[in-house]
Protein backbone atom coordinates (compact mmCIF):
# COMPACT_ATOMS: atom_id res chain seq x y z
CA UNK A 1 0.00 0.00 0.00
CA UNK A 2 2.57 2.38 1.37
CA UNK A 3 4.37 1.85 -2.11
CA UNK A 4 0.92 2.54 -4.19
CA UNK A 5 0.95 6.02 -2.34
CA UNK A 6 4.81 6.89 -3.54
CA UNK A 7 3.70 5.76 -6.80
CA UNK A 8 0.41 8.06 -7.22
CA UNK A 9 2.71 11.07 -5.30
CA UNK A 10 5.75 10.54 -8.02
CA UNK A 11 2.94 10.49 -11.05
CA UNK A 12 1.36 13.25 -9.40
CA UNK A 13 4.27 15.00 -8.83
CA UNK A 14 5.49 14.90 -12.38
CA UNK A 15 1.94 15.79 -14.00
CA UNK A 16 2.13 18.91 -11.98
CA UNK A 17 6.17 19.92 -13.51
CA UNK A 18 5.86 21.94 -16.69
CA UNK A 19 6.86 20.64 -19.52
CA UNK A 20 10.18 21.51 -20.97
CA UNK A 21 10.58 22.93 -23.98
CA UNK A 22 11.35 21.22 -27.46
CA UNK A 23 15.30 21.28 -27.83
CA UNK A 24 16.58 23.43 -31.06
CA UNK A 25 17.51 20.37 -33.62
CA UNK A 26 21.19 22.12 -34.05
CA UNK A 27 21.31 22.02 -30.72
CA UNK A 28 20.42 18.18 -30.35
CA UNK A 29 22.47 17.20 -32.58
CA UNK A 30 25.67 18.96 -31.15
CA UNK A 31 24.59 17.31 -28.10
CA UNK A 32 24.31 13.88 -29.45
CA UNK A 33 27.67 14.21 -30.49
CA UNK A 34 28.93 14.61 -27.58
CA UNK A 35 30.95 11.82 -25.32
CA UNK A 36 28.93 10.14 -22.64
CA UNK A 37 29.92 10.76 -18.59
CA UNK A 38 31.82 7.07 -18.18
CA UNK A 39 32.26 7.22 -14.11
CA UNK A 40 35.69 7.42 -13.00
CA UNK A 41 37.08 5.57 -9.17
CA UNK A 42 34.27 6.65 -6.38
CA UNK A 43 35.20 9.85 -5.00
CA UNK A 44 34.73 11.24 -1.21
CA UNK A 45 34.74 14.56 0.06
CA UNK A 46 32.68 18.06 -0.79
CA UNK A 47 32.10 19.79 -3.02
CA UNK A 48 31.31 23.66 -2.41
CA UNK A 49 29.85 24.96 -5.42
CA UNK A 50 29.79 29.54 -5.04
CA UNK A 51 28.46 31.44 -7.98
CA UNK A 52 25.59 32.46 -10.28
CA UNK A 53 22.39 33.39 -8.30
CA UNK A 54 21.05 35.47 -4.91
CA UNK A 55 19.48 34.89 -1.66
CA UNK A 56 16.06 36.05 -4.27
CA UNK A 57 16.95 34.75 -7.79
CA UNK A 58 18.63 31.09 -7.76
CA UNK A 59 19.50 31.16 -11.55
CA UNK A 60 21.23 28.03 -12.08
CA UNK A 61 20.07 26.65 -8.81
CA UNK A 62 17.87 23.61 -10.22
CA UNK A 63 20.65 22.77 -12.80
CA UNK A 64 23.01 22.70 -10.02
CA UNK A 65 20.88 20.09 -7.94
CA UNK A 66 19.58 18.40 -10.51
CA UNK A 67 23.48 17.73 -11.91
CA UNK A 68 24.71 16.45 -8.53
CA UNK A 69 21.99 14.14 -7.94
CA UNK A 70 22.90 12.60 -11.34
CA UNK A 71 26.56 12.64 -10.20
CA UNK A 72 25.59 11.34 -7.04
CA UNK A 73 24.01 8.26 -8.50
CA UNK A 74 27.68 7.06 -9.11
CA UNK A 75 29.49 8.60 -6.41
CA UNK A 76 27.64 8.15 -3.00
CA UNK A 77 29.88 9.12 -0.41
CA UNK A 78 30.30 13.06 -2.83
CA UNK A 79 28.42 15.82 -0.16
CA UNK A 80 27.35 19.17 -1.86
CA UNK A 81 27.66 22.51 -0.15
CA UNK A 82 25.84 25.00 -2.24
CA UNK A 83 26.59 28.50 -1.99
CA UNK A 84 25.27 30.77 -5.33
CA UNK A 85 24.99 34.04 -3.91
CA UNK A 86 26.46 35.63 -6.52
CA UNK A 87 29.26 35.86 -9.63
CA UNK A 88 31.30 38.62 -7.69
CA UNK A 89 31.29 36.53 -4.45
CA UNK A 90 32.22 33.41 -6.24
CA UNK A 91 36.08 33.73 -7.10
CA UNK A 92 36.62 35.48 -3.49
CA UNK A 93 35.16 32.68 -1.82
CA UNK A 94 37.52 30.50 -4.03
CA UNK A 95 40.61 32.31 -3.01
CA UNK A 96 39.75 31.68 0.72
CA UNK A 97 39.60 28.56 0.74
CA UNK A 98 35.59 29.12 1.35
CA UNK A 99 34.52 27.21 -1.60
CA UNK A 100 36.28 24.21 -3.97
CA UNK A 101 34.58 24.98 -7.16
CA UNK A 102 32.98 28.48 -8.66
CA UNK A 103 30.37 27.99 -11.45
CA UNK A 104 30.17 31.63 -12.89
CA UNK A 105 27.43 33.49 -14.21
CA UNK A 106 29.39 35.34 -16.92
CA UNK A 107 33.64 35.58 -17.80
CA UNK A 108 36.18 35.95 -14.60
CA UNK A 109 36.67 40.00 -14.61
CA UNK A 110 40.20 41.11 -14.69
CA UNK A 111 39.79 42.54 -11.64
CA UNK A 112 38.52 39.10 -10.01
CA UNK A 113 41.85 37.22 -11.49
CA UNK A 114 44.02 39.77 -9.93
CA UNK A 115 42.48 39.29 -6.63
CA UNK A 116 42.73 35.84 -6.77
CA UNK A 117 46.50 35.89 -7.77
CA UNK A 118 47.31 38.02 -5.75
CA UNK A 119 46.07 35.79 -2.62
CA UNK A 120 47.17 32.47 -3.85
CA UNK A 121 49.93 33.82 -5.90
CA UNK A 122 49.16 32.22 -8.70
CA UNK A 123 46.68 32.39 -11.72
CA UNK A 124 42.86 30.67 -11.17
CA UNK A 125 42.20 27.62 -13.53
CA UNK A 126 39.55 28.46 -16.04
CA UNK A 127 37.65 25.33 -17.85
CA UNK A 128 34.75 26.41 -19.87
CA UNK A 129 31.67 24.71 -19.33
CA UNK A 130 28.99 26.58 -21.23
CA UNK A 131 27.83 29.04 -24.01
CA UNK A 132 26.30 32.26 -23.08
CA UNK A 133 22.21 32.42 -24.84
CA UNK A 134 20.97 34.52 -28.18
CA UNK A 135 18.14 36.09 -26.13
CA UNK A 136 17.62 34.22 -22.64
CA UNK A 137 17.72 37.03 -19.80
CA UNK A 138 20.15 35.81 -16.79
CA UNK A 139 21.71 33.45 -19.10
CA UNK A 140 24.29 36.13 -20.84
CA UNK A 141 22.59 36.92 -23.76
CA UNK A 142 24.83 38.00 -26.88
CA UNK A 143 25.49 41.40 -27.24
CA UNK A 144 24.24 42.66 -30.85
CA UNK A 145 24.77 45.79 -32.80
CA UNK A 146 22.06 47.69 -33.96
CA UNK A 147 21.56 50.61 -36.65
CA UNK A 148 18.22 51.90 -37.93
CA UNK A 149 16.55 50.18 -40.35
CA UNK A 150 16.76 52.45 -43.46
CA UNK A 151 21.02 52.39 -42.96
CA UNK A 152 22.21 50.68 -45.53
CA UNK A 153 25.17 48.87 -43.64
CA UNK A 154 26.36 44.95 -44.40
CA UNK A 155 28.43 44.31 -41.45
CA UNK A 156 30.44 45.27 -39.49
CA UNK A 157 34.14 43.71 -37.77
CA UNK A 158 35.60 43.71 -34.25
CA UNK A 159 38.32 46.36 -35.62
CA UNK A 160 35.11 48.53 -37.28
CA UNK A 161 33.44 48.15 -33.63
CA UNK A 162 36.84 49.66 -31.39
CA UNK A 163 36.63 52.67 -33.78
CA UNK A 164 33.41 53.29 -33.58
CA UNK A 165 32.83 52.86 -30.02
CA UNK A 166 36.30 53.56 -28.37
CA UNK A 167 38.85 56.29 -28.57
CA UNK A 168 42.45 56.50 -29.03
CA UNK A 169 41.69 52.68 -29.23
CA UNK A 170 45.26 50.68 -30.24
CA UNK A 171 42.67 48.03 -31.28
CA UNK A 172 41.09 49.56 -33.86
CA UNK A 173 41.54 51.56 -36.99
CA UNK A 174 41.51 55.07 -35.53
CA UNK A 175 38.36 56.41 -34.54
CA UNK A 176 35.52 56.59 -36.79
CA UNK A 177 32.78 59.37 -36.30
CA UNK A 178 30.96 59.33 -39.56
CA UNK A 179 29.75 56.79 -41.80
CA UNK A 180 32.14 56.54 -44.65
CA UNK A 181 34.58 55.05 -41.75
CA UNK A 182 32.62 51.96 -42.56
CA UNK A 183 31.97 52.45 -46.40
CA UNK A 184 28.85 54.13 -46.63
CA UNK A 185 28.70 56.76 -49.56
CA UNK A 186 26.15 59.47 -50.72
CA UNK A 187 23.73 61.27 -48.68
CA UNK A 188 25.56 59.00 -45.48
CA UNK A 189 28.98 59.24 -45.89
CA UNK A 190 29.35 62.73 -44.02
CA UNK A 191 27.05 61.47 -41.24
CA UNK A 192 27.93 61.88 -38.07
CA UNK A 193 27.42 58.24 -35.91
CA UNK A 194 25.94 58.38 -32.93
CA UNK A 195 26.45 55.68 -30.50
CA UNK A 196 24.06 54.43 -27.85
CA UNK A 197 25.34 52.47 -24.79
CA UNK A 198 24.94 50.29 -21.76
CA UNK A 199 26.37 53.03 -19.06
CA UNK A 200 29.72 51.90 -19.65
CA UNK A 201 30.93 50.67 -15.84
CA UNK A 202 28.26 48.39 -15.31
CA UNK A 203 29.14 44.76 -16.21
CA UNK A 204 27.53 44.68 -19.54
CA UNK A 205 30.04 46.92 -20.59
CA UNK A 206 33.01 45.93 -18.90
CA UNK A 207 32.20 42.72 -21.37
CA UNK A 208 32.33 44.70 -24.28
CA UNK A 209 35.01 46.85 -23.08
CA UNK A 210 37.39 43.61 -22.67
CA UNK A 211 36.09 41.72 -25.78
CA UNK A 212 36.27 44.94 -28.16
CA UNK A 213 38.41 47.46 -26.89
CA UNK A 214 41.54 46.23 -25.64
CA UNK A 215 39.89 46.82 -22.00
CA UNK A 216 40.70 50.19 -22.55
CA UNK A 217 38.47 52.75 -20.57
CA UNK A 218 38.43 55.05 -23.09
CA UNK A 219 34.96 55.04 -25.16
CA UNK A 220 33.76 57.21 -27.77
CA UNK A 221 32.84 60.75 -25.70
CA UNK A 222 29.88 61.02 -27.85
CA UNK A 223 27.88 57.97 -26.81
CA UNK A 224 24.74 58.27 -24.87
CA UNK A 225 24.59 55.63 -21.77
CA UNK A 226 21.52 53.56 -20.72
CA UNK A 227 20.89 52.23 -17.12
CA UNK A 228 17.80 50.33 -16.59
CA UNK A 229 14.56 53.29 -15.13
CA UNK A 230 12.31 51.72 -12.84
CA UNK A 231 8.70 53.00 -13.26
CA UNK A 232 6.63 54.11 -10.27
CA UNK A 233 4.19 51.04 -10.65
CA UNK A 234 7.47 49.27 -10.13
CA UNK A 235 7.92 47.67 -13.79
CA UNK A 236 11.78 48.20 -14.49
CA UNK A 237 12.65 49.13 -18.27
CA UNK A 238 15.89 47.26 -19.22
CA UNK A 239 18.56 49.58 -20.84
CA UNK A 240 18.43 47.66 -23.76
CA UNK A 241 15.01 48.39 -24.35
CA UNK A 242 15.83 51.88 -23.95
CA UNK A 243 18.50 52.14 -26.54
CA UNK A 244 16.62 50.39 -29.04
CA UNK A 245 13.62 53.12 -28.42
CA UNK A 246 16.14 55.32 -29.00
CA UNK A 247 17.91 54.23 -31.91
CA UNK A 248 14.32 53.82 -33.51
CA UNK A 249 14.28 57.69 -33.67
CA UNK A 250 17.79 58.22 -35.15
CA UNK A 251 18.89 57.46 -38.29
CA UNK A 252 22.34 57.96 -37.64
CA UNK A 253 22.60 55.91 -34.25
CA UNK A 254 24.48 52.80 -33.44
CA UNK A 255 23.55 50.66 -30.80
CA UNK A 256 24.57 47.88 -28.45
CA UNK A 257 22.12 45.86 -27.01
CA UNK A 258 19.92 42.42 -28.11
CA UNK A 259 17.17 40.82 -29.59
CA UNK A 260 15.19 40.52 -27.02
CA UNK A 261 14.60 44.55 -27.44
CA UNK A 262 13.95 44.78 -30.64
CA UNK A 263 11.38 47.05 -32.37
CA UNK A 264 10.54 47.53 -36.17
CA UNK A 265 12.53 50.30 -36.80
CA UNK A 266 15.95 48.88 -35.88
CA UNK A 267 18.36 46.13 -37.57
CA UNK A 268 20.97 43.36 -35.65
CA UNK A 269 24.04 43.91 -38.19
CA UNK A 270 25.95 40.64 -38.19
CA UNK A 271 29.62 40.51 -37.14
CA UNK A 272 33.01 38.99 -37.92
CA UNK A 273 36.10 38.98 -36.83
CA UNK A 274 37.74 40.10 -39.67
CA UNK A 275 36.19 40.76 -43.28
CA UNK A 276 37.59 38.30 -44.69
CA UNK A 277 35.86 35.57 -42.21
CA UNK A 278 32.97 36.90 -42.98
CA UNK A 279 29.38 38.18 -41.17
CA UNK A 280 27.30 36.37 -38.92
CA UNK A 281 24.68 37.10 -37.38
CA UNK A 282 23.92 35.51 -33.48
CA UNK A 283 22.37 32.16 -33.90
CA UNK A 284 22.95 29.01 -31.86
CA UNK A 285 24.74 27.79 -34.01
CA UNK A 286 27.16 30.82 -34.54
CA UNK A 287 27.15 31.20 -30.94
CA UNK A 288 28.39 27.45 -30.04
CA UNK A 289 30.97 27.51 -32.91
CA UNK A 290 32.38 30.69 -31.24
CA UNK A 291 31.83 32.17 -34.97
CA UNK A 292 29.73 35.44 -33.51
CA UNK A 293 32.81 37.06 -31.96
CA UNK A 294 30.18 38.52 -29.10
CA UNK A 295 29.31 34.96 -27.42
CA UNK A 296 29.47 35.29 -23.47
CA UNK A 297 31.26 31.92 -21.97
CA UNK A 298 30.49 30.86 -19.09
CA UNK A 299 33.83 29.44 -16.79
CA UNK A 300 33.61 26.82 -13.78
CA UNK A 301 36.81 28.25 -11.93
CA UNK A 302 38.95 25.83 -9.54
CA UNK A 303 41.67 26.55 -7.06
CA UNK A 304 44.87 24.26 -8.59
CA UNK A 305 48.30 25.56 -7.59
CA UNK A 306 51.31 24.80 -10.26
CA UNK A 307 52.10 21.30 -10.56
CA UNK A 308 49.22 19.97 -8.62
CA UNK A 309 46.03 18.16 -9.29
CA UNK A 310 42.16 18.63 -8.95
CA UNK A 311 40.26 17.58 -5.69
CA UNK A 312 39.25 14.38 -7.19
CA UNK A 313 35.58 15.24 -6.19
CA UNK A 314 35.51 18.41 -8.20
CA UNK A 315 37.71 17.22 -10.81
CA UNK A 316 35.08 14.38 -11.48
CA UNK A 317 32.38 16.60 -11.33
CA UNK A 318 33.56 18.33 -13.68
CA UNK A 319 34.06 15.50 -15.57
CA UNK A 320 30.52 14.97 -15.70
CA UNK A 321 29.69 18.37 -16.33
CA UNK A 322 31.66 18.16 -19.75
CA UNK A 323 29.64 15.51 -20.90
CA UNK A 324 26.32 14.37 -22.97
CA UNK A 325 24.64 14.19 -20.08
CA UNK A 326 25.86 17.17 -18.02
CA UNK A 327 25.20 19.41 -21.30
CA UNK A 328 22.20 18.00 -21.86
CA UNK A 329 20.71 18.74 -18.02
CA UNK A 330 22.73 22.94 -18.66
CA UNK A 331 20.05 22.99 -21.99
CA UNK A 332 16.79 21.53 -20.30
CA UNK A 333 17.30 23.57 -16.98
CA UNK A 334 19.11 26.40 -18.04
CA UNK A 335 19.01 29.01 -20.67
CA UNK A 336 22.46 28.32 -21.41
CA UNK A 337 23.60 26.82 -25.06
CA UNK A 338 25.79 23.79 -24.90
CA UNK A 339 29.75 23.76 -25.96
CA UNK A 340 30.35 21.75 -29.11
CA UNK A 341 32.31 18.72 -29.64
CA UNK A 342 35.98 20.03 -30.42
CA UNK A 343 35.62 22.47 -27.34
CA UNK A 344 34.32 20.24 -24.58
CA UNK A 345 37.22 18.10 -25.84
CA UNK A 346 39.58 21.15 -25.25
CA UNK A 347 38.13 21.59 -21.52
CA UNK A 348 37.94 17.96 -20.72
CA UNK A 349 41.56 18.20 -21.24
CA UNK A 350 42.63 20.77 -18.41
CA UNK A 351 41.68 18.17 -15.94
CA UNK A 352 44.10 16.09 -16.20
Amino acid sequence: MKRLVLAVALLCAAASEPPRPAIDPYVARTLASLPSYTPGPSVRGTISVWGHGSPRHDFVGALVRRWFAEFQRDHPDVRLDYRMYGTASAVSALASGAGTLAILGEEISPASARMFRRAKGYAPTIVEIANGSVDTNFFDYAHMVFVHRDNPLAGLTVRQLAGVFGAGNRCGPGDIRTWDGLGLTGAWARRPIQPYVWKTDVDFALFFRERVLCDSHRWNPASREYMPVTQPNGQVIQHGQLILEALAKDPGGIGISNVRFANPMVRALPLAWSAKRGFVPATNATLMARRYPLVRIIPAIVDRAPGKGMTPADREFLRYILSREGQTALVEDSGYLPLDRATLLRERAKLQ
